[in-house]
């Protein structure tokens, strides 16, 4: 929705040309109506829409095309975009994705690379302003807002060290020379380091005023993910260390799980949630970056929807992850559009599970998305703000924590309590899940599906095991996907779980264990003769 952040967005982006422009004319006189260097001299005032920049590409990098929520989980076993009847063949793009076949010049991980840079930038530029005295502000202040600089750009290399692992690490704005390339070691090692040093400094509050911002509480969220993950990045797994900033998220008691599910990704969730703790806003006006409901919606949901744009009708639901939830789950027909669809005159819109191939399916074939609120009178841009950070991810990171530590019995109670507004009525019971349940193999049927529906191995490529069943603590993976599915969290998860490059789903075969990560753009390694690509491209 349209918060203060996205209209600090704009202004900062004004204020921002004042302090590094020059008149634009040659005339003598005075300039009243432009913001010129010399007549621009940024207050405390300022610092708001100042940092605002610094932000923004978070707007790129999540639900807009190309995002991450698009090619986080084209690469997993979640989502698929087939070829349609008005086209989605794409050069292949989303074929090779799938496939696990992407190269260099991979159009959605190079986005995230130079947007991730030009955030890192961006708070790199402010951060010089504030210690050169360029913004004058009192020392609180500038130890608050430097610490909340100093995070930002290390969620921004998160992201950077999940996806491409070996990058450099840039802090000083004025620098000259080109950045070195560290390794994925070495990036992990900034950002725990970073993070952890700022953490204390960062504001506490919540509620309005930091909504969209990195507080104490989110940086601490980040942080806990990274240590998740810590096995994959480093070889060193660090489980007691995501207990201790989980435990440390919950006893503040500022968020909560949401009694909706849906609430989270309502077109109100930056007023009616309860449970984000970081979010990135997007409206239709300001902040119009948010488009996923358009590739995902198919073309004649205009009707149903009242739609002022035409839907592109390309993403939609694997079949065989369909196939692993309880159909008393909730989060089923919460996240996935099921059934007739209607609109105003009563003519229906059906979907079908079945997806017959990635090279010749039809508009009805899969299920849409319909996590985000897709609402009457839609644009092209949603305003429905992304959860970049729920307490349910939160209360899951523990939960993986304690089971991988021998405490699947105290996992299970954290997995329950999530599960639990899912199943209701007569369906209650099965909200309850045990340590033993957690501990066992996967519900998914891995394999090769083939164009009459049935799973099996396929002739050549990595011989797997079909189904899920040889996974460790697959029934936890498969909570992981039913709560966060279409989150942009798949990927990260099959490659904590072994999953990413050793099974099979849909028409995806293994291709190689580098994959889990992706090739340094080859515009980069133009651009900077000192980067290395990672190795396998």
């Amino acid at each position: 929705m349209r918060t203060l952040l996205s209209k600090l967005t704009v202004l900062g982006a004004v204020v921002l040309a004042g302090v590094g422009a020059a008149s634009c004319t040659d005339l003598t006189e005075t300039p009243y109506t432009e913001v010129t260097e010399a007549n621009f001299k940024p207050t405390a005032a300022d610092l708001a829409a100042l940092m605002a920049p610094a932000y923004t590409p978070l707007r790129g990098i999540w639900m807009s095309w190309y995002g991450m929520v698009d090619f986080q989980e084209e690469t997993a076993d979640e989502l698929l975009t087939p070829v349609r009847p008005n086209g989605w063949y794409d050069g292949g793009v989303y074929i090779r994705l799938h496939e696990h076949k992407w190269d260099a010049n991979q159009g959605q991980p190079n986005g995230l690379y130079s947007q991730s840079f030009s955030g890192i930038n961006a708070a790199n530029r402010v951060i010089y302003q504030l210690e050169s005295g360029v913004i004058p502000v009192d020392a609180a202040t500038k130890t608050a807002t430097l610490a909340e600089l100093r995070a930002l750009r290390a969620y921004y290399y998160t992201l950077l060290l999940d996806n491409f692992g070996n990058v450099p690490v840039v802090t000083d704005f004025t620098a000259t020379e080109l950045p070195e390339q560290k390794t994925r070691q070495q990036v992990y090692d900034f950002v725990v380091k970073e993070l952890t040093e700022t953490i204390p400094q960062l504001s506490a509050a919540t509620g309005t005023a930091m909504y969209g911002r990195i507080n104490q509480y989110a940086a601490k969220g980040i942080l806990a993910r990274v240590y998740l993950n810590a096995g994959v990045y480093t070889g060193t797994p660090q489980y007691d260390k995501v207990l201790t900033l989980t435990q440390e998220i919950m006893a503040a008691n500022k968020y909560q799980l949401d009694a909706d599910y849906s609430t989270p990704f309502s077109r109100t969730n930056d007023k009616s949630s309860q449970e984000i703790i970081f979010a990135v806003p997007y409206d239709a006006i300001n902040a119009t970056q948010s488009n996923f409901h358009m590739k995902t919606l198919k073309p004649d949901l205009r009707f149903v929807f009242n739609m002022q744009a035409q839907p592109w009708g390309g993403s939609a639901s694997n079949p065989q992850f369909i196939d692993t939830y309880d159909k008393d789950d909730a989060r089923l027909t919460k996240t996935w559009m099921m059934g007739t669809q209607r609109d105003a005159q009563g003519r229906g819109y059906d979907f079908k599970e079945f997806v017959p191939s990635m090279t010749k399916t039809d508009f009805d074939n899969g299920y849409p998305v319909k996590k985000y609120e897709i609402y009457q009178g839609e644009t092209g841009a949603s305003d429905v703000d992304y959860p970049a950070l729920r307490y349910a991810e939160v209360l899951f990171m523990r939960a993986e924590a304690l089971l991988r530590t021998g405490q699947a019995d105290a996992a299970a109670a954290l997995v329950t309590q999530v599960r639990k507004r899912n199943f209701t009525g007569a369906a209650a019971a099965k909200a309850t899940v045990t340590g033993p349940d957690l501990v066992k193999g996967s519900v998914y049927n891995y394999g090769w599906y083939d164009t009459d529906g049935t799973v099996k191995d396929k002739a050549g490529g990595t011989p797997t095991f079909n189904g899920g069943a040889d996974i460790q603590y697959g029934r936890f993976l498969d909570e992981l996907g039913w709560e966060f599915a279409i989150e942009a969290h798949r990927r990260t998860d099959l490659i904590r779980f072994g999953v990413f490059t050793t099974k099979k789903w849909f028409n995806h075969v293994p291709n190689g264990s580098f994959r889990t990560l992706f090739a340094i753009p080859q515009s980069a390694i133009q651009t900077n003769s000192k980067l290395k690509q990672n190795p396998g491209f």
